[in-house]
């Protein structure tokens, strides 16, 4: 295992249920700093329990989650912090409606970050030029495509500048044409050199944008390491049945 100061994020020994459900086993993983992380697998396997308990939306009964040598599963821990270290970009878009896009991206910044208006919407335009809404500022969330109400949601969680940014199929919910512009904002991501653990059913953004895959089933995780050996080389017939099904 890799040491801590070389990891971004780990997982040790980590175990959540919901009930008499056992959603995550015994999960042990690095997430190297300024890599992308992609996590695979099939419905209902922990992938985006992992996540969720990654910024403490949901908290694990046991184990350690440490962020930078950091352990931030413990009770004092400051959770508004936290989260202003580990962005969350979810499947669906979790906008605002009631607010313009420029209201959306510098709300955590005004109330958590605790910036000026003028400040935070110098850093907002900054963030929505970054992924190519420039002049969309005062458009409503329903006047926007899917795939730009995703943009946004990318541009409010880079406001806040994490060191780890969380994508929980953030394309699933798109048609298929806006799913291409959202991998490669995404792709953009990955090559400036931010960290990212990436729940996605998208198997070529996984092969050619990852250094690490991941596959979990039923909570564990069966496989991980560099994303052609286990494409195109297997170990577990789970794994070989799952890519068989998928490609």
């Amino acid at each position: 295992m890799a040491n801590e100061a070389k990891a971004a994020v780990r997982f040790i020994d980590l175990n959540k249920s919901y009930g008499a459900v056992h959603v995550l086993h015994d999960i042990n993983l690095d997430v190297p700093e300024a890599t992308t992380t992609c996590i695979i697998g099939p419905s209902g396997s922990g992938k985006s329990t992992l996540l969720r308990c990654t910024n403490l939306l949901e908290r694990p009964e046991s184990g350690r989650i440490l962020i930078d040598g950091r352990q931030i599963n413990e009770p004092k821990v400051d959770i508004d912090a936290l989260r202003r270290q580990v962005g969350m970009v979810f499947q669906h878009f979790h906008l605002f409606s009631h607010l313009d896009v420029m209201g959306n991206v510098t709300l955590a910044l005004r109330k958590v970050r605790r910036m000026s208006k003028d400040q935070a919407e110098a850093l907002a335009m900054a963030k929505l030029e970054a992924v190519g809404l420039k002049g969309f500022e005062r458009r409503r969330p329903t006047d926007l495509s899917g795939g730009q109400q995703q943009r946004v949601a990318i541009a409010r969680s880079l406001a806040m500048e994490p060191k780890v940014m969380l994508f929980d199929e953030a394309t699933s919910a798109l048609d298929p044409e806006l799913v291409k512009g959202i991998l490669e904002l995404m792709t953009g991501l990955a090559q400036s050199g931010m960290t990212m653990i990436v729940v996605t059913h998208e198997m070529r953004f996984a092969r050619e944008v990852a250094g690490r895959l991941v596959f979990m089933d039923k909570g564990r995780i069966v496989e991980h390491g560099p994303p052609g050996d286990l494409f195109d080389r297997p170990q577990s017939p789970r794994l070989k049945h799952f890519l068989d099904q998928v490609l």
